[in-house]
């Protein structure tokens, strides 16, 4: 039978982000963006129950067997971590287990702009990172948070579910609680922290109006508080957090967001174009007096032209670093075209700047 150590052994030492464990196929990596079946047998009923048993704890088997999934953390030795979601499918049970890496990235090795250092100095503000699921959000928050631990006597609470990347004290206290271990849920976990002198919170998912609203105001109240949303986009991200809340309090929120947002940083994850690892793509929208202005006025709309012409504030288009990433050769033609926002525009980017494309010159369908 398959020993997790052997399994995880092996996710570790090829660098793959995931692996999954379900009956009737073999265990799947997923490296580079892609999925792979390692060349061993298919999994049975009772090999996905061992392998489950082996990781999880008596509590997370409980909150299995009555509620059909449980998810948490674990540390593979001191080479890694991995995030866990243990679920029931057809009356089976699956895994999906997530690496995180015990090294913490600076914000050069993850690819950030250096403008985003100046945000991290801010005392107070709601600083958002967005984008689909295995888009990186995670690893960029630790890469920021790390900064602060780094640059500043502060202290941190992070808020997450479960937690993934450990921190240690360094020139910050770092208090970091779990969802489910430490504390019920996210809204209670950001109420209780403001009683706990804070400088940083961060806030591991913004999933709902109640997390939300204390996120608003833990911002409003003199905090830099970390969030992720799965949105991709400033304007995106606006309109979803405006429109979590009830018809009536929009107005409200929308004059609490002008005034409490600082930045929205979207990315998703590219396969580089030798092949070998992926490297990540970053929109940047900083709260300048017009975004804030238009925030209030409600015309998220036209938030996307003035991150255009905001280069000077550090920020940009999705679409332009895709295209910077591109010229650079950092990233594939086809790749660019799959993950922009607007193929057509992209294409003529392409053309008026010369440069010859690695596909057909067609845009292809849009991935989220």
């Amino acid at each position: 039978m398959l020993q997790i150590d052997k399994l995880l052994e092996l996710v570790v030492d090829k660098g793959a982000s995931d692996l999954h464990v379900t009956v009737g196929s073999p265990p799947v990596v997923r490296l580079n963006g892609k999925l792979r079946a390692l060349n061993t047998p298919s999994l049975t009923a009772e090999d996905t129950q061992s392998l489950m048993k082996s990781i999880t704890s008596e509590r997370a088997q409980q909150e299995l067997a009555e509620t059909g999934g449980a998810d948490f953390g674990f540390s593979f030795g001191d080479r890694a971590r991995f995030r866990v979601s243990v679920l029931k499918a057809k009356g089976n049970i699956g895994i999906v287990l997530r690496q995180i890496s015990n090294t913490l990235l600076s914000m050069e090795q993850i690819g950030l702009p250096t403008a985003v250092q100046g945000l991290l100095n801010r005392p107070r503000g709601m600083f958002l990172v967005t984008g689909p699921t295995g888009s990186g959000k995670s690893t960029t928050l630790a890469s920021c948070i790390d900064w602060i631990n780094q640059e500043h006597d502060s202290h941190i609470i992070t808020i997450e579910d479960p937690i993934e990347f450990y921190h240690p004290h360094k020139k910050c206290i770092v208090t970091q609680r779990e969802i489910g271990v430490d504390v019920g849920s996210f809204d209670e976990a950001i109420r209780r922290a403001l009683r706990q002198d804070p400088d940083v919170i961060l806030v591991g998912e913004m999933r709902d109006l109640e997390t939300i609203g204390a996120a608003i105001t833990a911002a409003e109240t003199g905090h830099l508080l970390f969030g992720t949303l799965h949105t991709m986009g400033a304007a995106e991200t606006i309109n979803r957090i405006v429109d979590a809340f009830p018809t009536n309090q929009q107005e409200q929120v929308k004059t609490q967001l002008s005034q409490a947002l600082m930045c929205v940083i979207s990315q998703t994850l590219m396969p580089r174009a030798e092949g070998n690892g992926r490297i990540a793509a970053h929109e940047i929208m900083v709260l300048t007096p017009a975004i804030a202005h238009l925030i209030r006025e409600g015309k998220i709309f036209r938030i996307n032209s003035e991150i255009q012409t905001g280069s000077r504030h550090g920020m940009q288009l999705m679409d332009d670093a895709l295209f910077t990433m591109f010229r650079k050769k950092q990233i594939r033609y086809q790749d660019m075209l799959d993950k922009c926002v607007d193929p057509n525009e992209m294409l003529a980017k392409v053309r008026e700047a010369g440069l010859v494309g690695g596909g057909s010159g067609k845009a292809g369908p849009r991935r989220a």
